[in-house]
């Protein structure tokens, strides 16, 4: 009987320390202020940025997602992105890259790009809040994400070269 009332003493504790978890959470997220969950202003110090198509050089400000952390958050939760930002994610190695839009409320044009700063390939006007994947056509070192319209607006497409610090000269 003892065995058994341990047993179940310690399945609670165990969903206890869930349902605390959630609930911690759930606090967190009701209790923020809710600029941090709809920023629409960068979080972090912005580069210059130039995109270099036939159409010619075109300047952005980019917020440049270097840890893991603020890879896998970039701009989930934000309502607005001015017309000559953007946010570039720095993968450290070229590899097959695989990106999604979970919790990203603005249409973006993604740019993949080898380490080298020619552009791979551009996924145009991907859709908000989508858990489906978007892949590099071949291995990246960086993503470059825009508004949705940029890269059809400017003539963006593979082979286009990115100048930015991140990139070999």
């Amino acid at each position: 009987m003892a065995q058994r009332n341990q047993r179940a003493f310690s399945k609670f504790g165990a969903m206890w320390r869930v349902l605390s978890l959630c609930g911690a959470l759930a606090l967190g997220v009701f209790l923020s202020p809710a600029s941090v969950f709809a920023q629409s202003a960068p979080a972090g110090e912005l580069e210059d940025l130039i995109l270099v198509t036939s159409s010619g050089e075109h300047v952005f400000k980019v917020e440049v997602m270097r840890t893991d952390e603020q890879r896998a958050r970039g701009l989930m939760f934000r309502r607005h992105m001015p017309v000559d930002r953007g946010m570039l994610f720095d993968f450290k190695t070229e590899q097959r890259v695989m990106m999604w839009m979970r919790n990203t409320y603005i249409p973006l044009d993604m740019v993949f790009i080898t380490r080298a700063g020619v552009v791979v390939n551009v996924a145009e006007d991907t859709e908000p809040m989508s858990e489906r994947t978007i892949p590099s056509a071949a291995p990246a070192y960086a993503v470059l994400e825009v508004n949705a319209g940029v890269a059809r607006r400017i003539g963006l497409k593979a082979g286009d070269r990115v100048k930015h610090t991140l990139f070999s000269r």
